[in-house]
């Protein structure tokens, strides 16, 4: 009998884990198949500016392919997207919300989304007259985000760059964040910037007061 329970229960678990393995298969498959390839073109309109709503319906569908609800205030113009001015948009740009930024008290929380390969510009947040230097930490929900910060550089460098920027990175000590991971930055003031995994990212950033006089760019044609 003792025997038969162990085999019954040794069945048990590998028809559990072999259900596990098809069902991460399944959803990971599944997302390959909704995940569409963008173009830049997809992003302006004929007169060359940055068409944000389009911008926007692509975050959308990435927020539905990771099970993200699309909260009522994500269909305000409180959820932003943007291009950073570079006329790049499939490399480098970003959509957030700013959930809440308190100057009085001094915290901040923000929502960062992220399609596939995308990068947030090289950037540092210095002391202004109404800020210390903000400090912040980031927190991937889905997808995946490498950061790159101050420190020893990455060789190889895990993830190709866009080469729009290769003339504005300085920070080379890269360190890549999955699901459920946290990183932060290292000191007040250091550069530092992310581009997301294969799937995208959306990222919840715990930082101090958020001053937009306080960004720096390495970047001079960087507009925000």
């Amino acid at each position: 009998m003792k025997i038969q329970r162990r085999l019954f229960t040794a069945t048990i678990a590998v028809a559990v884990a072999a259900v596990a393995v098809l069902t991460a298969s399944a959803e990971s498959n599944w997302k390959a198949k909704h995940m569409k390839k963008y173009e830049n073109k997809d992003f302006y309109k004929a007169d060359g500016s940055f068409d944000a709503a389009k911008a926007k319906e692509a975050y959308y569908a990435m927020m539905k392919r990771f099970g993200y609800p699309v909260y009522d205030k994500l269909k305000t113009d409180e959820f932003w997207a943007l291009d950073f001015g570079l006329k790049d948009f499939t490399h480098v740009g970003m959509a957030g919300i700013f959930w809440w930024n308190d100057k009085k008290d001094g915290y901040f929380g923000h929502e960062i989304y992220l399609l596939p390969g995308q990068m947030i510009v090289e950037h540092a947040h210095v002391v202004t007259k109404d800020a210390k230097p903000k400090m912040e930490a980031w927190q991937v929900r889905h997808g995946s985000i490498y950061t790159f910060g101050e420190g020893d550089e990455t060789k190889p460098c895990p993830i190709q760059l866009p080469a729009s920027q290769a003339k504005f990175i300085t920070s080379k000590n890269c360190k890549l964040l999955k699901e459920g991971d946290i990183a932060a930055l290292n000191r007040a003031e250091a550069k530092h910037f992310m581009i997301a995994g294969p799937e995208g990212a959306i990222v919840t950033e715990y930082a101090t007061y958020h001053d937009n006089a306080g960004l720096r760019f390495t970047n001079p044609g960087v507009k925000f």
